[in-house]
């Protein structure tokens, strides 16, 4: 493997079970395991990653099922906007969720959005007013609490309650459809921003791989674009802010759990986030800890999905950031925003790198490809006979 392919890597990568998908020329979307450096398509066993993940051989599958090698990563890489063989987001068929305002920070700038509704020149003031009030650290409150609910009287009292507060330490989560299934693009794909919006962020995240019993198959990356102008403006414009093309980037591969990669693992990771700009040389870095989490990752899927709501194919789940850039780029005191053409970096060493460049969502390839062209794609590959 080149220095590029192993960065792209975990770090224990030659004992990691990666399972992905790839487009493959001149057949379509296939189900992938890296071995090696190799791109393996293993279809033949697995005609989709949704079935995959309900297999309780999954690992051995990824072990050791025979396929049709597609090259190496680089071969693949190069493809990246061509119509070659290429990488595509390792998810199909699952529901693509996510849940908001899981750490305290993340809860602080969402509060912050809706008092400004959507102006970034006011955030500085709000940011300060905001922190004299309660403080930067609401980490030590246990959402659901006694001593949440004694917080949410006294702020009440003070009028800063909101509908964020609410799902930041109330008792129960935000829940959203981020994105439709397959509508997520990959490693090395543009992502996209609405060309309503002035007032932007990347927003680097663990996503769970979760199967159709609510079990936790495993883990990937994930960016979850977001436009605090837009939902900033008010809350029930989330779908706008959040659902557009290419505005879900998940990758590069679904790591699947075994003795040495466990959800104890991800209770433990640290997200890195690297931005650089392409046509100002501006750089930000920053880093969410997943031990600041307020709520426990299984409990986030305990709060998806169980006898209230079912997902037939399974689901991939969001876990939120702490990660919100408030440093200021084109003017003073005017914050972060991405410029197109910015460089997303998303890393921790167990999942390896999920890298994408930021276009306009009204400018980047259009989503054709969903669930009816997947299965008449399979049907003519022979592969539906394939259940799983």
């Amino acid at each position: 493997m080149t220095d590029s392919d192993k960065s792209m890597l975990p770090v224990d990568a030659e004992r990691a079970l990666l399972v992905g998908r790839a487009w493959r020329a001149g057949a379509g979307p296939s189900v992938v395991v890296v071995r090696g450096g190799q791109v393996i398509d293993i279809s033949a066993h697995a005609a989709t990653m949704a079935g995959l993940l309900e297999r309780a051989d999954a690992a051995d599958i990824a072990r050791n099922a025979p396929g049709d090698a597609l090259g190496t990563l680089a071969d693949l890489l190069a493809n990246a906007r061509t119509d070659g063989t290429r990488l595509l987001a390792p998810s199909d068929l699952q529901a693509i969720k996510a849940c908001g305002v899981t750490f305290a920070v993340s809860l602080l700038e969402r509060v912050i959005e809706e008092q400004a509704k959507g102006d970034p020149a006011r955030a500085g003031e709000l940011r300060a007013a905001m922190q004299e009030c309660i403080g930067d650290d609401l980490s030590a409150i246990k959402p659901g609490s006694p001593a949440a609910d004694k917080l949410k009287q006294d702020l009440i009292g003070r009028g800063l309650w909101s509908p964020y507060m609410e799902v930041g330490i109330g008792p129960d989560a935000e829940v959203f459809s981020k994105s439709q299934p397959m509508s997520a693009v990959g490693f090395g794909a543009d992502v996209g921003l609405h060309p309503d919006s002035k007032w932007n962020n990347p927003e680097p995240e663990i996503v769970l791989a979760v199967n159709s019993r609510g079990q936790v198959r495993g883990a990937s990356l994930g960016n979850d674009v977001n436009l605090r102008d837009v939902e900033g403006r008010s809350a029930l414009l989330l779908g706008k802010a959040k659902d557009n093309n290419a505005s879900c980037a998940i990758g590069p591969f679904i790591r699947l759990f075994d003795q040495h990669f466990t959800i104890d693992t991800i209770r433990n990771a640290e997200v890195s986030m690297l931005i650089e700009g392409a046509d100002d040389g501006f750089r930000l870095a920053g880093a969410s800890r997943m031990r600041e989490i307020s709520r426990d990752p299984l409990e986030l899927v305990g709060q998806v999905c169980g006898r209230h709501h079912q997902y037939p194919d399974g689901f991939m789940l969001f876990l939120g950031t702490m990660f919100s850039p408030i440093k200021d780029r084109d003017a003073a005191g005017a914050g972060f925003t991405h410029h197109l053409g910015d460089r997303v970096s998303i890393s921790t060493p167990s999942l390896g790198t999920l890298v994408n460049e930021v276009q306009r969502s009204d400018q980047v390839a259009p989503w054709t490809f969903g669930v009816r062209a997947l299965f008449d794609n399979l049907a003519r590959r022979g592969l539906l006979k394939i259940s799983q």
